[in-house]
């Protein structure tokens, strides 16, 4: 699977940069407040797509954090569960067993 992302994202670079180099797209005002930019359109598509991703990463990665957090102590938990489970009887338990009728 990780295979498929780094194929994927070489293919995404590839066109990022085809896109800039042969772009003839007319250039575009951004106005927001007291700020003015002139930038060509296809700077402006994906400069929106690199903001996109930076805004998703920027609320994926604490999430993905926490669950390999929450994964490793539930790993540890079924570990001790297990030992526990399985532990085998010491001696004065397995004596008082045989003893009883």
């Amino acid at each position: 699977m990780q295979f498929f992302y780094w194929v994927a994202l070489l293919a995404i670079v590839g066109i990022a940069i085809f896109a800039v180099q042969n772009s003839t797209a007319p250039s575009i005002v951004i106005k927001f407040l007291i700020w003015r930019f002139e930038t060509p359109l296809s700077y402006t598509i994906l400069g929106s797509i690199g903001a996109g991703i930076l805004i998703t990463l920027f609320f994926w990665i604490p999430r993905a954090i926490k669950t390999l957090v929450r994964l490793k102590e539930l790993k540890e938990e079924v570990k001790n569960l297990e030992t526990m489970l399985f532990k085998p009887a010491s001696l004065g338990q397995e004596g008082n067993r045989n003893k009883e009728p």
